[in-house]
């Protein structure tokens, strides 16, 4: 399942973000992951929340982002949640790419919650990607 947090910069994404992932540390009974770009929650979230770095993998642009996390999800099957802060810096501002991965991705992660933060106001997103936010 795909769950979308949206809002423009200074809106307080990444708080509502680091606050379900401390919930979900707390009370999964699977792995729990963070993926970023950049290092930025290291001391905002749980140390058993596995934290991913994507400049340390050198991911860049949607595809390498649904190859990385689908690679993960297969090889690990007890990942119980992902959560991704600002996905636009990983993948770019390509709206139409945004909502392809993630039609791509609700596909394979029917049993895994995963969170993306968005940093764009509602109207400028399409329809592909308005379905996902919850």
């Amino acid at each position: 399942m795909i769950k979308i947090i949206t809002g423009k910069r200074g809106t307080g994404k990444t708080k509502i973000l680091v606050d379900n992932i401390v919930e979900a540390a707390e009370n999964a009974t699977g792995n729990v992951v963070c993926i970023e770009r950049g290092m930025k929650l290291t001391y905002d979230i749980p140390h058993k929340v596995r934290l991913v770095d994507t400049e340390e993998y050198g991911i860049t642009g949607y595809d390498a982002f649904y190859g990385f996390v689908t690679g993960m999800l297969a090889g690990n099957y007890d990942i119980q949640e992902v959560f991704v802060d600002g996905i636009l810096k990983i993948g770019g501002r390509n709206y139409d790419e945004l909502g392809a991965m993630f039609e791509k991705l609700a596909m394979v992660a029917k049993d895994v919650v995963v969170t993306f933060t968005v940093s764009a106001d509602l109207d400028e997103l399409p329809a592909k990607v308005k379905a996902f936010i919850k």
